[in-house]
């Protein structure tokens, strides 16, 4: 019986030590950059590894342009663009905190910590 309960609490000293690095990978992944561009460099979308978006660039030929739908569809594909990097960045640091290792649900844990997963679904359709 008190064998059961030593391999819990080592699992628990376990777990409290994941978070600890992954509040670090946190900090770190805040720190880093990516950017999307689109229009050869008209756009620009600069994210941090936390997938938040932190500056928005619009070449001032294209605004003034005046064509809205096109500036809508280059900030769409330059915000994906960096999106998608950011995404390879979460995996990069993914592997080095599990030592490359792949750990089911990790990834998803992840994105709920980082707050990077897919948005919550509205129950705008279904009210309660």
């Amino acid at each position: 019986m008190f064998k059961g309960l030593a391999n819990l609490g080592s699992l628990l000293k376990q777990a409290q030590q994941m978070g600890g690095r992954m509040q670090e990978l946190n900090e770190q992944l805040k720190h880093q950059r990516a950017t999307g561009s689109a229009g050869g460099g008209m756009v620009e979308i600069e994210v941090n590894g936390l997938a938040e978006v932190l500056r928005c660039r619009i070449d001032e030929n294209l605004i003034a342009g005046g064509d809205r739908e096109l500036i809508e569809d280059l900030v769409a594909t330059a915000v994906n663009q960096a999106m998608a990097k950011t995404k390879q960045i979460h995996a990069e640091a993914m592997q080095s905190l599990t030592g490359g290792m792949s750990l089911p649900g990790l990834d998803e844990a992840m994105e709920q910590l980082l707050g990077s997963g897919p948005p919550e679904e509205s129950d705008d359709e279904n009210p309660s």
